[in-house]
């Protein structure tokens, strides 16, 4: 016999798998705004999964490091190819590692400050 709790399905699977493809259809073609729209799907879904299976109590902290680590992979990905003195912002949408690994900073950036701001709302909170 079942246990008393209701069984219920999850949907972050379905959510981490969609942000799992369009980040990478958006990364691997170029495309900055898909790349950015499926980073932030696939962590926030991370993050979401995480929290409902009780391995973190909210999802603010994964959030932060999620966007740690895909800032610092980008930033690191940026120096280690081009001279960061010598980018300029019309090198953007001429050179594609550039502008793949800007798609992952700036998905990288969002995800860190919407988990700083959750967790500072969620301290503040009454």
């Amino acid at each position: 016999m079942l246990s008393d709790q209701s069984v219920r399905a999850s949907p972050w699977p379905l959510f981490v798998a969609f942000g799992l493809t369009i980040s990478e259809i958006g990364v691997f073609l170029g495309i900055f705004t898909i790349a950015v729209f499926g980073l932030l799907l696939f962590g926030g879904s991370v993050a979401g999964i995480l929290t409902e299976s009780q391995y973190t109590s909210s999802p603010w902290s994964t959030l932060l490091a999620f966007g740690a680590v895909l800032g610092v992979a980008g930033v690191v990905i940026v120096v280690t190819q081009f001279d960061p003195t010598a980018v300029t912002l019309n090198d953007f949408g001429q050179n594609g590692i550039l502008s793949r690994s800007l798609s992952v900073s700036a998905s990288g950036a969002i995800l860190a400050v919407a988990g700083v701001v959750g967790f500072l709302a969620e301290q503040t909170a009454p």
